[in-house]
């Protein structure tokens, strides 16, 4: 259930509630007898990490939208084996170019 708070228009004393949706808001302050007001505050609630958003589950190279033939999941668009590099590995040392003799 969610907790709603609540401030006096007249003596400014803020009182929270925990109430069930279709319960009707308060109105009297308990401390003064004065009329409430409903206070609305920023959402307390953060979503860390990836997965929350709808390019999270795309692979790197779908940029498109994939074909009826070969449709891809995110489970296959990430899998564990690394895809092959054509790249120079970065373990080679590079050879030293020897002086000519001219």
């Amino acid at each position: 259930m969610p907790t709603y708070e609540y401030e006096c228009t007249q003596c400014h004393k803020r009182t929270e509630a925990v109430q069930k949706f279709s319960d009707a808001p308060l109105t009297v302050c308990p401390e003064c007898g004065g009329q409430l007001r409903k206070v609305f505050s920023a959402v307390g609630i953060v979503f860390k990490g990836s997965g929350f958003y709808k390019n999270d589950s795309r692979g790197a190279s779908s940029t498109a939208t994939p074909s009826a033939s070969s449709p891809t999941t995110p489970s296959e668009a990430s899998s564990s084996t690394p895809a092959p590099s054509t790249a120079p590995s970065a373990t080679t040392t590079p050879s030293t170019p020897t002086p000519s003799s001219d």
